[in-house]
């Protein structure tokens, strides 16, 4: 079976919008920050090499390296996230007749609560990060294309707060209370001032326009 990332927008729409447990709003999480890191590259791509911003070309191709590694990241995510809430789905279907297989199906889900918890996480990271990004390139990328340095910006907040919502609906299901707090507490600190950053990205944009 192919990957998700190997398939039409098309098929991925549909699947979102089927009955379908996969992919879900994690996946989509994955691909808003994936679209926002390649549009950070498409707006290094079309600056750089440019005699009129010649003065921030090397900067340009340090963002473009960062954005590209940050699409991977974010790209390879998609499946991540299927992959991990699959896991999860089967160890509710584990038996539990007896007490054991009660306390083993319990551990099961417990592990697979924790992996889903920190896959968000990382997803969270990775948009945070271009968030940070979209920045520069609000600043000094080429101004013929600066709208889509705020298109990224915009997708990758909206990234970064949908995979915060992955994270708190798993983390609330933990036992492993100093786990879900510790977690919980790296999730708050990507948070803090996310919005406030996306926020004037976007009014640097706006200016330019």
């Amino acid at each position: 079976m192919s990957e998700i990332k190997d398939k039409s927008v098309q098929a991925f729409i549909d699947g979102l919008a089927s009955k379908a447990p996969t992919p879900g709003g994690g996946s989509a999480a994955a691909v808003m920050g994936a679209q926002a890191a390649a549009l950070i590259s498409m707006v290094c791509n079309l600056t750089i090499g440019k005699p009129k911003y010649a003065e921030v070309e090397i900067e340009m191709q340090s963002l473009l390296e960062k954005s590209e590694a940050l699409r991977k990241t974010l790209t390879d995510m998609i499946k991540a996230d299927v992959e991990v809430f699959e896991c999860l789905m089967a160890t509710y279907g584990l038996p539990k007749d007896s007490d054991e297989e009660k306390a083993a199906r319990s551990e099961a889900i417990q592990s697979a609560l924790k992996e889903a918890t920190v896959v968000p996480l990382k997803c969270a990271h990775a948009c945070a990060e271009t968030i940070a990004l979209s920045r520069i390139a609000a600043d000094k990328g080429n101004l013929a294309v600066i709208s889509d340095a705020g298109v990224a910006v915009m997708a990758a907040y909206g990234a970064l707060k949908s995979a915060a919502l992955n994270v708190y609906i798993n983390a609330g299901s933990l036992k492993d209370r100093a786990f879900a707090d510790a977690k919980l507490a790296e999730l708050e600190t990507i948070l803090k001032g996310a919005d406030l950053a996306a926020e004037e990205v976007y009014q640097i944009v706006k200016a330019k326009l």
